[in-house]
């Protein structure tokens, strides 16, 4: 694809380098980008995430597609993509408005961009769909390949009570496809407070005191809010 540094073209590099067999599965793929931009770039870069965005949702095959901002740090950014299967991503990245996006995108980035390809692995319906105060919340849980089933467990107990917690709308994990020892947390909570509310809950207690020793890298939590 022609965006190879930018985001699709980052997914299309990891379907090639998928675990065997994963790119010929009819089933959803997901994508998680990162980037950062120029502080005085921000309001720019929401604008050409809105965009891209109300294209993305409307082409075949789309799951879901979510732009946010990090909150106290808005130019940084995180984009989580849903599509049906491996040919709906594909045309996707062969879209004008997708090549579009990376052209106007490309000035304004400081660094590249981190694209992971990832499949549903504990996830379950909202509850309720996200309000004006919602805080969307992404972690990256890394652990070595040996911790990786104990993790594993870890997460989807996690999730499991999570989603009992007061103001919680949603907690998924996603698993790495080409990495299948790195997760991303997809949580959404009704407020600030909630999610505060949430952190300091016995379980969220017992998972990070559980998952600490098996870490490979820190935990990576972040805070957003939707760019709409």
């Amino acid at each position: 694809m022609r965006l190879s540094h930018l985001v699709i073209g980052l997914a299309a590099l990891a379907l090639a380098t998928a675990r065997p067999g994963f790119a010929e599965d009819a089933v959803p793929i997901y994508v998680v980008t990162y980037f950062d931009v120029a502080p005085t770039a921000a309001a720019e870069t929401a604008a050409v995430l809105r965009q891209y965005a109300e294209a993305g949702r409307k082409e075949a095959g789309n799951l879901s597609l979510e732009a946010f901002e990090e909150i106290g740090r808005p130019n940084r950014f995180a984009i989580l993509e849903g599509w049906r299967d491996k040919p709906a991503l594909e045309a996707h990245g062969a879209a004008a408005s997708t090549s579009g996006f990376g052209n106007k995108l490309k000035p304004l980035l400081i660094s590249g961009t981190g694209a992971r390809l990832l499949s549903a692995f504990a996830v379950a319906a909202p509850t309720a769909q996200p309000g004006s105060g919602t805080v969307y919340v992404l972690t990256h849980v890394d652990v070595p390949p040996p911790q990786k089933d104990q993790a594993i467990e870890l997460q989807k107990a996690l999730a499991a009570a999570a989603r009992k917690d007061d103001g919680n709308l949603w907690f998924d994990v996603l698993q790495q496809n080409d990495r299948p020892n790195h997760f991303t947390l997809y949580e959404g909570w009704r407020d600030r407070k909630a999610f505060d509310a949430s952190i300091m809950a016995a379980h969220t207690k017992e998972f990070r005191q559980k998952l600490n020793p098996l870490e490979g890298a820190l935990y990576d939590e972040r805070l957003y809010q939707a760019v709409r």
